[in-house]
């Protein structure tokens, strides 16, 4: 079984990085990129983005994702809450039985809890949360599970497969349960080569507004965008985007007005602001622009991006910061703002809460959970508190 975290792209195993140093937080001001291309929408076109939720009162449920069988690891889902004015984590225990959870996602009635089971024979597994019963297990098809979503209309779960390169699709019975497999598709690239692995599926996501499936290979370069037929759940190619070589994709995250996506690489430290069509699904990528890294040694790992559409976050892996960036021009631009320590070792992944007024950030190798206030005017991040401790913590996802 694999140990360490993620892709220096000599020897594929997500989690093989050791003794990344972590920097000193810098402000870095980032140029305006080019218009957007020619053919994409324009801003002005774009719907309102939805406004953030009321902040909730009481305490609000918190799950973390781990690997269980890394050393230190955890022994499955770790069970927490959170207190949405102060930010504070308490720890309520863990839910056993679903092996090397290292991603997690909700089903959009909020009543199911899906994760991953990262391992060489991938499983996708659904947790009922009023009682914590485990509702089912299915085969992804695939080695390596490392992310999965729910389709917006609830029927479909969609996991990506890093070490065979392949999107698999499941259906969710009325219960929430996962069904038998009914599409499993295997990427294909470019033949091996300098700064070329193979496929490498690493985040599978739906549009905003439910039309395609985009999924995203760091081992090819590409981001894939496929037609979901809603009665069948099978997918079709429709386009495919490609990044400069080497630039290794991670994360993609939408701008709520769906007309421009936020796309993380990892291998090369660079994002990228891309066009979205949502009429064919197509993709285009911007140039790659900084990450507020000063350039040392730095894996960024996930976007996310605030309901009003203002602001997007960059958890950035060795230089171990929040980048902040300003959206503008409806979401045609990134302004990077600066950056904040994040309070731990590797930030993996990182969440916002539903109201969006806390930040969550799941620290892999300090086995932490750390929390920030956002700034309702200026989307600043500041320390909630100390940080939660949670074995080999890859994955928050506050609900």
């Amino acid at each position: 079984m694999k140990t360490d975290d993620e892709p220096a792209r000599g020897r594929w195993s997500r989690r093989r990085f050791a003794g990344v140093l972590a920097g000193a937080a810098v402000v870095v001001a980032l140029p305006s990129p080019a218009p957007p291309p020619s053919g994409a929408p324009a801003a002005a076109d774009e719907p309102g983005p939805a406004p953030p939720r009321g902040r909730p009162s009481g305490p609000r449920p918190l799950y973390v994702g781990t690997y269980t069988s890394a050393d230190g690891g955890g022994a499955g889902i770790g069970l927490a809450s959170y207190d949405p004015a102060s930010g504070r984590i308490t720890g309520a225990g863990t839910l056993t039985g679903v092996p090397d959870p290292s991603y997690l996602a909700v089903h959009p009635d909020g009543r199911t809890l899906y994760a991953v089971d990262e391992r060489a024979d991938g499983a996708v597994t659904a947790v009922r949360l009023d009682d914590r019963r485990i509702l089912g297990t299915r085969s992804t098809g695939g080695a390596g599970p490392c992310h999965l979503s729910v389709h917006p209309s609830g029927r479909w779960l969609l996991s990506a497969n890093y070490g065979s390169g392949s999107v698999a699709v499941h259906p969710l019975d009325a219960s929430g349960a996962p069904g038998d497999r009914t599409h499993l598709v295997t990427h294909t690239g470019p033949p091996p080569g300098p700064g070329r692995q193979g496929p490498h599926a690493h985040q599978v996501v739906t549009s905003p507004d439910g039309g395609h499936v985009l999924a995203v290979d760091l081992g090819t370069d590409a981001v894939h965008s496929y037609r979901l037929d809603p009665e069948r759940g099978t997918l079709t190619e429709v386009a495919r985007a490609h990044t400069r070589p080497g630039a290794g994709p991670r994360h993609l995250a939408f701008h709520p007005g769906g007309r421009y996506a936020y796309l993380a690489n990892e291998v090369d430290d660079t994002v990228a602001v891309c066009a979205y069509d949502p009429g064919s699904g197509r993709l285009t990528i911007g140039e790659p622009q900084p990450t507020g890294s000063g350039g040392g040694a730095n894996h960024p790992a996930q976007f996310a991006v605030t309901a009003d559409g203002g602001y997007a976050f960059l958890a950035n892996r060795g230089h171990n910061s929040l980048a902040r960036y300003a959206v503008e021009a409806g979401g045609a631009r990134l302004r990077l703002l600066g950056t904040v320590p994040a309070g731990g070792d590797f930030p993996r992944q990182i969440a916002l809460s539903p109201d969006g007024s806390l930040l969550f950030a799941a620290n892999q190798r300090s086995g932490t959970v750390t929390v920030f206030h956002v700034g309702p005017a200026d989307g600043g991040l500041r320390p909630a508190g100390e940080p939660f401790a949670s074995p080999v913590a890859v994955c928050a996802l506050p609900l």
